[in-house]
């Protein structure tokens, strides 16, 4: 099977079965002041109001419900800034599967009140001193649990992949979809999804200026990497795109873009002001990319995919 290949509309279609009933079917709302700024026909899908608060719990329940009883008593292991983190958890409680999360010991306080209220052990570290893969890897060796990802895996790619599936049989024909970037996997699954109904749908992912690894990697055809990025897009911090998701980016996508920090907040404050929904920095980034006129689409149908709203409200201030 080639590298492109590893997730195909298939195990899109199949994921969505297993997530009916189970994953919310969230929202698409749309704004004649955003039409209006923007000269296009916008589309927003908002995964905020999905269970955890972001698109992460449809591939986390899509893997966790394929493992083998023996793989579940064993429990999961992923580590996570926040919101896969969640997303097990919560598949996990659902599943009864044991999860254990390294989580980042600055990820925001709001995502790890959370996580641990899903009932999952929670294992902090230090981003500067510790390597999240070394430490998952020294935990597995331990536990022998499963390891889960949190972008790097075909049924995590196939269950975010879901998202877009929704959208377009919601809100038929697009001319553009964009989507945020962090470690491909949201991404890539969407990317499926569009091409296999919607061929000719140009499909853009964005990332922070201050983490362009994929935009970088896609630019370039060449994984590049970034080292703990200081964006307040904390999951998009990711230091590269995955063995999974770099050739899917490469295959499917059309483009990729970057948005300034800047950006990010204004778009942020805008969704909240406007839409009435709340949203985090990471959720922002596709609608950042449109309505900062980074992309242009005059005229278009054009989906935008709000990944999340998990904000802790208690640092807004600082954000300002």
């Amino acid at each position: 099977m080639s590298q492109h290949n590893s997730v195909t509309i298939t195990d899109v279609e199949a994921a969505a079965k297993r997530l009916a009933g189970i994953a919310h079917r969230t929202p698409v709302l749309t704004s004649k002041t955003v039409n209006s700024r923007t000269n296009s026909q916008v589309f927003f899908k908002c995964e905020n109001f999905q269970r955890t608060g972001s698109f992460k719990f449809r591939g986390a329940y899509n893997a966790l419900s394929q493992l083998s009883e023996q793989q579940k008593q064993k429990g999961v292991l992923t580590f996570s800034s926040g919101n896969h983190a969640q997303g097990i958890a919560l598949a996990g409680q659902l599943l009864n599967i044991p999860t254990t999360i390294a989580m980042p010991d600055d990820a925001p306080s709001v995502k790890l009140a959370a996580t641990c209220g899903y009932g999952a052990e929670v294992i902090l570290y230090n981003r500067k001193q510790t390597n999240r893969e070394e430490l998952a890897q020294s935990l597995l060796t331990e536990r022998g649990s499963v390891l889960i990802p949190p972008y790097d895996h075909p049924h995590i790619v196939a269950g975010q992949g879901t998202t877009a599936k929704e959208l377009i049989e919601e809100v038929g024909e697009l001319d553009l979809l964009l989507v945020c970037c962090g470690g491909g996997g949201l991404l890539s699954g969407c990317a499926i999804a569009t091409k296999a109904v919607l061929p000719k749908c140009r499909v853009i992912g964005v990332e922070p200026e201050l983490a362009d690894d994929a935009t970088r990697s896609f630019h370039t055809k060449t994984l590049q990497t970034v080292n703990n990025p200081d964006t307040i897009a904390d999951g998009a911090r990711t230091p590269y795109l995955g063995k999974i998701t770099f050739p899917l980016v490469l295959h499917y996508v059309d483009d990729m873009v970057t948005v300034s920090e800047e950006a990010i907040l204004r778009t942020m404050f805008f969704l909240w002001e406007r839409l009435k929904i709340v949203v985090e920095p990471t959720g922002v980034l596709a609608a950042a990319a449109l309505l900062e006129g980074v992309v242009k689409a005059p005229g278009a149908r054009v989906g935008v995919i709000i990944t999340g709203g998990n904000v802790d409200l208690a640092k807004v201030n600082q954000l300002w």
